[in-house]
């Protein structure tokens, strides 16, 4: 088969990702996965270079017009995270005035920082940026910083004497009882005719694959723990925080999400929220 008549699926080499693709071609996926944090993978969704993939929340919000969603499936949490973390000298409502290093992998975790600052603290003249240097050299110096995934995680068992840990899945929690959806499946709207069998296959593969994983996560586990350095027991625990499901009270939270980033004007217009099929 010609690999341009193939669905381009974005894969987010995170371990949070991991149950959705370890098994996901032995669970009959046949099309072409592309590599990439979210900040990229965004990116080739803007310019149709992708058909689907996990991505950033917030860029669906800010294309939405472009997209789909893929019903079912997110990158969420209820409460903790454990991977979207901020690294700080002092508590939060001590940052007034300060400079937080943001990673530049996320659209989605960099937005929800801004309106945790903004409407959770009243912390208004923080400024964020990007930094030239690692963000663990940072955090290391004992400088505030927003650190994401696998990265996050290592970086949490090695934070220096004095640096607090704030988990962003876990403020926003316990502020709004609601769960956060870091990411969703999304679906370029120009790929419906030509896919549209490959897309209702999709959806039950990620299923069975994520079921499969979860249930029985030995021999995945092994083969991460050791690329990684990190622990079995810490990734089994970790798989097992993250919330893969995309209900009712997911949606809550994320038009919630979207509300309050129009309100601090990071976000034009709130998004419409359209489901394929």
């Amino acid at each position: 088969m010609d690999s341009s008549a193939e669905l381009k699926l974005g894969y987010i080499p995170y371990l949070n990702c991991v149950p959705f693709f370890y098994r996901l071609q032995q669970n009959g996926f046949k099309g072409t996965l592309v590599t990439g944090v979210p900040s990229e993978l965004n990116r080739l969704l803007q310019c149709r270079e992708l058909d689907v993939s996990p991505s950033s929340s917030f860029e669906y919000a800010r294309n939405w017009q472009k997209y789909l969603l893929l019903p079912n499936h997110s990158i969420s949490s209820v409460g903790k995270v454990k991977s979207v973390l901020l690294f700080s000298p002092v508590d939060i409502s001590e940052l007034s005035g300060r400079e937080v290093a943001l990673t530049g992998e996320s659209a989605t975790s960099i937005n929800l920082l801004r309106v945790i600052f903004r409407e959770f603290y009243s912390l208004h003249d923080i400024i964020d940026r990007v930094p030239d240097i690692p963000i663990e050299t940072l955090i290391a110096d004992k400088k505030p910083a927003l650190l994401i995934g696998d990265r996050a995680l290592y970086q949490a068992q090695l934070a220096p004497t004095g640096m607090k840990i704030f988990d962003l899945g876990e403020i926003w929690y316990q502020k709004t009882g609601l769960p956060f959806v870091f990411a969703l499946w999304i679906i370029n709207r120009g790929i419906l005719d030509r896919f549209s069998e490959e897309l209702a296959d999709l959806g039950q593969q990620l299923t069975v694959s994520r079921e499969q994983l979860i249930s029985h996560p030995s021999a995945a586990v092994v083969d991460v723990a050791d690329k990684m350095g990190l622990d079995v027991a810490t990734i089994v625990d970790y798989w097992n925080t993250i919330d893969y499901r995309l209900g009712k009270e997911h949606l809550r939270g994320l038009k919630h999400f979207f509300s309050l980033c129009k309100k601090y004007k990071l976000l034009e217009e709130e998004p419409e929220l359209n489901f394929w099929g």
